[in-house]
């Protein structure tokens, strides 16, 4: 598998082409003997994750995705696994006819078919249709059968890139193998990490087939997945007054949970004082269910501005309604000029009132708040989601976080990170909420707003898998997160 080096970095398809055609021109390394590597890859995962496979049956485009998976059924057949290939798509050229030729020559069963039959008998079924070049949907026959593989039951891996999937954005324009495995090869593809991608790969491997470090020297990643990381230990003559001060700001009527759910999550992370500005009817249920918050009773600009000048930390939004007073809130808390967080109703009246932040700003839409701050379609959104969370940042002078799957972050700067974790039980009420929380407290705490962004949404997905071990993702609560998250804020990882 790939050397720890490149683990974490993300390419576009352009950057991978070119890594390919350095490997060929300045490495000297001919791309058959790079389909050989990727065969013998392939191969590996499919014992590793199917040690009991004895028939294998291969669906070979024309291109070099086909060439890895005439090689692969190649070396599976000399192995001593039944292996047959159907082949799609016309003849194959360049190194992918060669493999072909070496298909055939090793006994290989090759039919050319563009409507194969579903071989209901096989063990593992390769994918190899399409590769990262595929931008439009899959037509006619083809469609047809990745429906019925999909359909099927059956163990998919598939090769470099699931067919169907757009390697650069995620998404899936048409019919898109859902695979079991997919192994990709050389470098890490942007699209595989986030949007609908994590609803196709299965388990994701990387193997960068022994190339040299080398390779990578003058190609700095389009993006970085995040690491998992905590905090350091506190010292040990530490005061509250120096873990910061956060300010929740929002819980209108009807609303004053969505608050209570930020306020404590600040605390869960580690701030050492978290107030709330909210109606006055919450304050009797804020003191009874969370004493440790220091809740006020807000009606306007003139109470809030006591509580602006002792914090340091703004969060705000959660549960903070459109009205008049949620609006009067929200542009008084902007105008401080503090570093802020800003989620929920603070984005819809953003929208309305747009305007470029000077102090450390995190903001932390999903696809239908950034559709509205960029004035564009969700369905824009989601088709290219690093393009959007890109342009939030630039055009807002913030770190935006993109919520979903494959959560993503941006900097004003062009840095890009993606979230590898997180589970479908944490899509309910307060998720939000409590991940304004957690990015308030590590902004309160000293970290940049990248910093606090980056580690917070880790924090806040690693939090949601802790939280469904065992118990299963339905029924999953928002403030299910907050003791696996004060431990995973604790851990200590090398």
């Amino acid at each position: 598998m790939t050397s720890q080096t490149h683990r974490h970095a993300l390419y576009t398809v352009e950057q991978v082409r070119a890594l390919d055609s350095r490997v060929i021109d300045e490495l000297g390394i001919p791309g058959n003997e790079l389909m050989r590597r990727a065969a013998w890859s392939a191969l590996s995962s499919l014992r590793r994750h199917w040690p009991s496979a004895r028939r294998i049956v291969v669906y070979a485009g024309p291109g070099n995705n086909g060439g890895d998976g005439f090689l692969l059924a190649a070396l599976a057949h000399e192995a001593g696994m039944q292996a047959e290939v159907f082949a799609i798509g016309g003849p194959s050229q360049g190194d992918a006819a060669q493999a072909r030729a070496a298909c055939i020559g090793a006994q290989v069963p090759v039919v050319d078919d563009d409507t194969p039959p579903l071989v209901k008998e096989a063990d593992v079924i390769v994918d190899a249709l399409y590769g990262t070049g595929l931008r439009r949907p899959p037509q006619g026959g083809v469609a047809a059968l990745i429906e019925r593989i999909n359909a099927s039951g059956i163990p998919v891996l598939a090769l470099d890139v699931p067919s169907g999937l757009d390697a650069d954005t995620g998404q899936c324009p048409g019919a898109a193998i859902r695979a079991s495995v997919t192994v990709s090869f050389i470098a890490a593809k942007r699209g595989l990490h986030t949007g609908k991608a994590v609803a196709h790969v299965g388990q994701l491997e990387l193997d960068a087939l022994g190339l040299p470090d080398a390779l990578w020297a003058s190609m700095p990643p389009f993006a970085s997945v995040l690491t998992p990381h905590g905090l350091p230990p506190r010292p040990r003559d530490a005061h509250k007054g120096n873990n910061g001060h956060v300010l929740a700001i929002g819980g209108d009527r009807g609303t004053a949970g969505a608050i209570r759910l930020c306020g404590e999550a600040a605390l869960r992370a580690g701030a050492g004082l978290v107030s709330v500005a909210t109606q006055a009817e919450n304050i009797v249920a804020l003191n009874s269910g969370r004493p440790e918050l220091m809740a006020h009773a807000v009606d306007g600009p003139q109470t809030l501005e006591p509580l602006l000048q002792k914090a340091g930390v703004l969060a705000v939004g959660p549960g903070l309604g459109q009205a008049a007073w949620g609006h009067a809130l929200w542009l008084t808390a902007l105008d401080a000029g503090k570093p802020l967080v800003l989620d929920a109703d603070g984005l819809n009246l953003l929208t309305k009132e747009p305007r470029r932040f000077d102090a450390q700003t995190v903001i932390t839409p999903h696809p239908g708040e950034a559709s509205r701050l960029l004035a564009v379609s969700t369905q824009a959104i989601e088709a290219d989601r690093y393009a959007a969370v890109a342009e939030l940042a630039r055009r807002y002078n913030v770190v935006a976080v993109l919520k979903g799957a494959g959560s993503l972050m941006a900097a004003p700067d062009g840095r890009l990170a993606v979230c590898p974790w997180g589970n479908p039980g944490m899509a309910t009420g307060g998720m939000g909420d409590v991940l304004t929380g957690v990015i308030a407290a590590l902004l309160a705490q000293g970290l940049s707003a990248w910093e606090a962004a980056c580690l917070g949404v880790g924090l806040h997905a690693r939090a949601g898998d802790a939280a469904v071990a065992g118990d299963g993702e339905r029924g999953l609560l928002a403030s299910d997160l907050l003791v696996p998250l004060r431990r995973l804020l604790n851990e200590q990882i090398a």
